[in-house]
C-alpha cells in the first residue's frame, strides 16, 4: 500500500510539473507596455516561489522512497527509478524558471536603467535650452557676451556616455521586440529634440564667438585711438606752453 501511494505521489509530481512548465514556461508573452512587463516579472518570480517550494516535497519522497528501498528492495528499486526521473524534471524545471525570472528581471532593470538615462539627459537639454534663451538679446557689453559664451560653452562639453547608453539600452529592447513602438517613439522624440537644440547651440555659439571677436577689435581700436589722442594732446599742451607759432607745428598739429 504505502509503495503505491508512493507511485501516486510521484504521478501527481510529475503531472505538477508538467502543468507549471506549460503555465510558465511555454506560454508565448507579448510586452508592449511597461505594466505588461511589470507583471510578467512579478509572476515569474512567484513561478519560481512556487517551484522551490516543492522542494520539501520532493525531499520527502525521496527520503519515504528510501526507506521502502531498504526495506522491500523489489518495490523499492521500481519507485527509484521513477523517483530519478522525476529528480531530474524538477531540477531541469527550476533551472529554467530561475533562469526566464533572471532574463526578465534584468530585462526590466534594462527599461529602468534606459527611464533613468533619458531623465537624465532631457534634463541637460532643458538646461542647454535655457542657456540658449539666455544668450539672446544680450547688453551690448564685452562682459555680458563673454560670460554668456561661457556658460554656453560649459554645458555643450556634457559627455555623450549617457546618449550611448540610451542608444544601446533601447536597441537591445527592441531587438527583443520588448516595448518596441514606446521605446521607438520615446527615442524619436528624444533624438529630434537633442538634434534641434544642439544645432541651435552651436550656431549661438559661433554667432557669440563672432561678437565678441568684433567687440575685443573695437575695444583694441578705441584703445589705440585713446591713446593717440592723449599723446597728441601732451604735444600740443607742449606747443601752447613753449608758445610756438602755428605754422611751425607738424602738419598733423595744426
Amino acid at each position: 500500500e504505502k509503495a503505491v501511494n508512493l507511485k501516486k505521489d510521484l504521478a501527481e509530481m510529475q503531472e505538477w510539473m508538467t502543468q507549471a512548465e506549460e503555465e510558465y514556461l511555454e506560454k508565448d508573452f507579448e510586452y508592449k507596455s511597461p505594466e505588461e512587463l511589470e507583471n510578467a516579472v512579478e509572476e515569474m518570480k512567484r513561478a519560481k516561489e512556487d517551484v522551490l517550494q516543492k522542494e520539501v516535497r520532493v525531499k520527502i519522497l525521496k527520503d519515504n522512497i528510501k526507506m521502502l528501498a531498504a526495506k522491500v528492495p523489489s518495490s523499492g528499486q521500481d519507485l527509484a527509478t521513477e523517483l530519478n526521473v522525476v529528480l531530474e524534471n524538477y531540477q531541469l524545471l527550476c533551472n529554467r524558471i530561475r533562469g526566464k525570472c533572471h532574463t526578465l528581471e534584468e530585462v526590466w532593470s534594462c527599461w529602468i536603467e534606459l527611464l533613468q538615462y533619458l531623465d537624465l539627459e532631457t534634463a541637460w537639454l532643458n538646461n542647454l535650452e535655457e542657456r540658449v534663451q539666455m544668450a539672446e538679446n544680450l547688453p551690448d557689453k564685452l562682459d555680458a557676451v563673454n560670460d554668456a559664451l561661457e556658460s554656453l560653452e560649459s554645458v555643450l562639453r556634457h559627455p555623450a556616455d549617457n546618449r550611448t547608453q540610451i542608444r544601446e539600452l533601447g536597441q537591445t529592447l527592441i531587438d527583443g521586440g520588448i516595448l518596441d513602438d514606446i521605446i521607438s517613439e520615446k527615442l524619436e522624440a528624444f533624438n529630434a529634440r537633442y538634434e534641434e537644440l544642439s544645432h541651435l547651440a552651436v550656431s549661438r555659439q559661433i554667432a557669440l564667438e563672432q561678437q565678441l571677436q568684433t567687440m575685443r577689435e573695437t575695444d583694441h581700436m578705441l584703445q589705440v585711438l585713446q591713446e593717440n589722442l592723449v599723446e597728441l594732446d601732451r604735444q600740443l599742451t607742449s606747443y601752447l606752453t613753449d608758445r610756438v607759432d602755428a605754422f611751425q607745428m607738424p602738419q598733423e598739429a595744426q
